[in-house]
């Protein structure tokens, strides 16, 4: 994505708002914003004329809300890399969004200039992990009950893949993993799923919580 645009979608029911992040970004040239949706049935609607590279997109809207989006366009499009802005910094919320597939969660009070790494970074490495995910996902993981039916039975990992994971719940890239332990940046990305697979987690998050829960990591 480094040589062309990254096409970028908002999905927001507040004008003022899209206006504002149109703004703030119009001057990144990596990026073209290409549509605007101002509803969840809006947004399904415009992604099957043109397909964006990143959705910013808020939760709550009229018609079908960010939940439900979130998981109509996971089912369609997987590719598609999902950052959920929004007012709410509601742990469990947070939580939910990641685990149905959401590729980085921000607030509304967001730096232009964090969402721009966000977005960088989700179309690069897939997820972005800030304070607030990593927060949340900390917190989740004191419900040993909830945690527990997601994954139930412990799974073997080897050295590499421990280092991996690490390197992952630090928030390094892709590139930055690839460096430190000596592999292509392909060889990381083929570990990184294997990793998933082995636990059944469908996302970073859920890989994380489960090095969290088994105390891979600290």
């Amino acid at each position: 994505m480094t040589e062309q645009q990254i096409k970028v979608a908002i999905a927001d029911d507040h004008k003022i708002f899209r206006d504002g992040i149109k703004m703030a970004l119009k001057e990144k040239e990596s990026l073209k914003i290409i549509w605007e949706a101002e509803d969840g049935k809006d947004l399904m609607h415009k992604l099957k004329i043109k397909l964006p590279d990143v959705i910013l997109m808020d939760i709550r809207m009229p018609e079908i809300d960010g939940i439900n989006a979130i998981s109509m366009i996971r089912r369609e499009f997987e590719s598609i890399k999902i950052i959920v802005l929004t007012m709410y910094d509601d742990q469990e919320m947070i939580t939910k969004m990641m685990e149905m597939g959401a590729n980085a969660y921000l607030t509304k009070t967001t730096d232009p200039e964090e969402i721009y790494q966000a977005i960088l970074t989700c179309v690069n490495d897939d997820f972005y992990f800030n304070e607030l995910v990593n927060k949340a996902v900390l917190l989740k993981l004191q419900h040993k009950k909830t945690v527990k039916q997601f994954y139930p039975n412990p799974v073997k990992f080897s050295d590499k893949e421990v280092a991996i994971l690490k390197l992952i719940a630090e928030d390094k890239t892709t590139d930055e993993i690839s460096k430190e332990i000596f592999l292509s940046p392909r060889t990381i990305e083929t570990i990184r799923q294997n990793m998933k697979q082995k636990v059944g987690a469908k996302t970073i998050a859920g890989l994380v919580m489960y090095g969290m829960r088994n105390k891979l990591l600290e």
